[in-house]
C-alpha cells in the first residue's frame, strides 16, 4: 500500500481538498484502486455540532457519518461512496487514545503525544486504507503548517517515510503563491517560508503544488525548486480555474500524476479523461442561462450549502445550461428589508435549503408563499420540506399557528414534531437520523415518474418529521405524500398536484449527486425551471 500525505501552506482554504481529490481521481483513472483521508486537526469529534459559518457545509456519508466538506468532493470526483472513518479528528483520536487508557490497554506507561497518539493516528490511516483495499492512500492533512493543532498529525506523516520506507510514502506541498497587484508578479517568499517550516517538523516535500491566481512562469518554478529543495519539474502550477472540475485536467497536464506515480513505484498509466473532459467542455461553453434562487439563511458563506451548488452544476450540464445563483437570505425577508416577491424576482426557480432554528424561518415560510402561489418552481431540502409543510399548514388548511415544534415547543397545530426516538436524547453530537435510509415512492406521482424506481436510498440529517396527525389533511388539500420512509413509515417527499413542480423531500439527494450522474430530483427541478417536463428523463 502506498501513503500520499498532502499539506498546506500560507493560508487555509488554498485548495488542498480539490487538489487531494483531483490526484485521487486521476490515479483512480490510472486503473489503481484509490481511497482518500482527511484529517481535522480541531477537537471536535466530528463536524455535525459546528455551526455552518464556522466549518462549512456538513457532509454527511452513507454510513451515517457527519464529515468534513471535503469528502464531498472525494466522492464526487472518485463517484464512490466512503465511510465515516474517512473523516479523522483530534476529537476521534484523542476519545481512543483515553479509552484505552482507562482499560488499561497502555500497561502502565505514561501516555504522551509520541509515541501513543502518533501511533493511534498511524494505525486509523492504515486500517482505512487497508479495510478500503486500497494501492493509494491519499491523506489530506487539514489546516496549514504551522498550526499547533495540526503537529500530531505533521509527526506521524513523517514517521510513516521512517517505517514504511521512500518507496511507499510521498509528501505534496500545497501552498499559495499570490501576485502583487502593483506589480503583476508571482511573490514566492509565503511558500518558501511554509516548506521551511515543513523541513523543520521533519517533511521535506516531494511535489510542491502552487496555487496561484495565474499560471507560473518557468522563471518562478524554478526560484521555487531551488528554494523548496525540488527538481524544477517537481513545481506544479496550479491556477485559478473556471470550474473545479478542470483542476484533474490542469495538474495532469502537469504531469504530476506522472511524476508521483515514478516515485511511488508505480506504473505511470495514462488515466481515461476522456468522459470527465467532456463534462467540463460541456460546463464552460456557452449555455443559455437560467438564474436559480437559494433561499436561506447561512448565504453569506456559500460553502454551507456546496453539494447543493454542485448537484445544480451536475443537472445544468446534463441539461445544457448554466445555472447562476441568486442567495436570498431570509432574515433580510423576516427583517423586512425584503419581500418575498423582490426576493424571488428574476429566477427561474427555488431551492428551499436546510437549516436548524428560528432565526429566518418566517422569511423561509414568506418565500414558500410567493413561490407556490406565483407558479415559481421549487424544490425544499429537509429543513425546506418541514417549513413547506408549515407555509401549507398555515395559508391552504387555513390553520394559522402552525409551527414546528423545533422552533415553537407551543403551537396548538405541530405539523412538524421531534421524531419518537429523538424526544429523550441528551447529546447532540452524532444522535440525529443519519445516513442513507430506503424511501418507498408512490406511484402514479411526480417524484416515482422522476427516480422512475420503487424503492430508493437517499441520505438524510435530521431530527423533526412532519406530524403523522396531520398527514390525511394536508393530502385532501393537494399536498401529496410521495415517499415514505421503508422504516417507521415517515413522510419522505411531498409534492403539490396544483403546481408544475412544487417538490420537497426530507432527505439530501445532493449528496449522492455526481459529475457524471446527476441526482434525478435536481434534474428534474433543472428541467422545470427550463420549462421542460420534469418528467421526461432520459434513462
Amino acid at each position: 500500500m502506498k501513503f500520499v500525505f498532502i499539506t498546506g501552506g500560507v493560508m487555509s482554504s488554498v485548495g488542498k481538498g480539490i487538489t487531494t481529490a483531483s490526484m485521487a481521481m486521476l490515479f483512480s483513472r490510472m486503473g489503481y484502486s484509490v481511497t482518500a483521508i482527511k484529517i481535522d486537526p480541531y477537537i471536535n469529534v466530528d463536524a455535525g455540532t459546528m455551526n455552518p459559518y464556522m466549518h462549512g457545509e456538513v457532509y454527511v456519508t452513507e454510513d451515517g457519518g457527519e464529515t468534513d466538506l471535503d469528502l464531498g468532493h472525494y466522492e464526487r470526483f472518485l463517484d464512490r461512496d466512503l465511510s465515516k472513518e474517512n473523516n479523522i479528528t483530534t476529537g476521534k483520536v484523542y476519545s481512543r487514545v483515553i479509552e484505552k487508557e482507562r482499560r488499561g490497554d497502555y500497561l502502565g506507561q505514561t501516555v504522551q503525544i509520541i509515541p501513543h497518539v502518533t501511533d493511534e493516528i498511524k494505525n486509523t490511516i492504515k486500517k482505512v486504507g487497508k479495510d478500503s483495499g486500497a494501492d493509494v492512500v491519499f491523506v489530506e492533512i487539514g489546516g496549514t503548517v504551522g498550526d499547533i493543532e495540526g503537529l500530531p498529525f505533521l509527526e506521524a506523516a513523517r514517521q510513516f517515510m521512517v517505517d514504511m520506507g521512500p518507496s511507499n510514502v510521498a509528501y505534496v506541498h500545497v501552498a499559495y503563491v499570490p501576485v502583487l497587484p502593483q506589480t503583476g508578479e508571482h511573490k514566492t517568499k509565503p511558500l518558501q517560508h511554509s516548506v521551511y517550516e515543513l523541513r523543520r517538523i521533519g517533511i521535506q516535500p516531494n511535489l510542491i503544488v502552487a496555487r496561484s491566481p495565474r499560471h507560473l512562469s518557468l522563471s518562478v518554478k524554478r526560484k521555487i525548486a531551488l528554494y523548496g529543495s525540488v527538481p524544477v519539474e517537481a513545481v506544479i502550477s496550479n491556477p485559478d480555474s473556471p470550474s473545479i472540475y478542470k483542476v484533474p485536467i490542469q495538474l495532469h497536464e502537469e504531469r504530476l500524476d506522472i511524476q508521483l506515480a515514478k516515485m511511488l513505484g508505480l506504473e505511470a498509466r495514462e488515466p481515461e479523461l476522456g468522459d470527465w473532459r467532456e463534462f467540463v467542455e460541456k460546463q464552460l461553453s456557452d449555455n443559455p442561462r437560467v438564474r436559480i434562487g437559494m433561499v436561506g439563511k447561512y448565504t453569506s458563506l456559500h460553502d454551507s450549502y456546496i453539494s447543493i451548488r454542485e448537484a445544480v452544476v451536475h443537472a445544468s450540464v446534463k441539461e445544457g445550461v448554466t445555472s447562476e445563483f441568486k442567495w436570498i437570505e431570509t432574515t433580510d425577508v423576516e427583517k423586512g428589508r425584503l419581500s418575498p416577491e423582490e426576493a424571488l424576482e428574476g429566477v427561474g426557480g427555488a431551492i428551499i435549503l436546510p437549516g436548524f432554528g428560528a432565526r429566518g424561518a418566517e422569511g423561509k415560510i414568506s418565500v414558500i408563499r410567493a413561490a407556490r402561489e406565483g407558479g415559481v418552481p421549487l424544490l425544499g431540502i429537509c429543513f425546506g420540506l418541514q417549513m413547506t409543510v408549515v407555509e401549507f399548514a398555515r395559508n391552504v388548511l387555513g390553520l394559522k399557528d402552525a409551527h414546528s415544534t423545533e422552533i415553537d415547543p407551543r403551537t396548538p397545530h405541530p405539523v412538524i414534531t421531534i421524531l419518537e426516538e429523538q424526544k429523550n436524547v441528551e447529546y447532540l453530537g452524532g444522535t440525529m437520523r443519519l445516513g442513507g435510509y430506503e424511501i418507498e415512492l408512490v406511484k402514479g406521482t411526480m417524484v416515482h415518474s422522476i427516480y422512475g424506481r420503487d424503492v430508493i436510498v437517499e441520505r438524510h440529517r435530521h431530527r423533526y418529521e412532519v406530524n403523522p396527525k396531520y398527514i390525511g389533511k394536508l393530502e385532501d388539500a393537494g399536498l401529496k405524500v410521495s415517499g415514505w420512509s421503508k422504516e417507521g413509515k415517515r413522510v419522505e417527499f411531498v409534492e403539490y398536484k396544483n403546481h408544475r413542480f412544487y417538490i420537497a423531500t426530507q432527505a439530501h439527494p445532493e449528496f449522492k449527486s455526481r459529475p457524471l450522474k446527476p441526482s434525478p430530483i435536481y434534474w428534474a427541478f433543472l428541467r422545470a425551471v427550463t420549462g421542460k417536463s420534469p418528467v421526461d428523463l432520459a434513462r
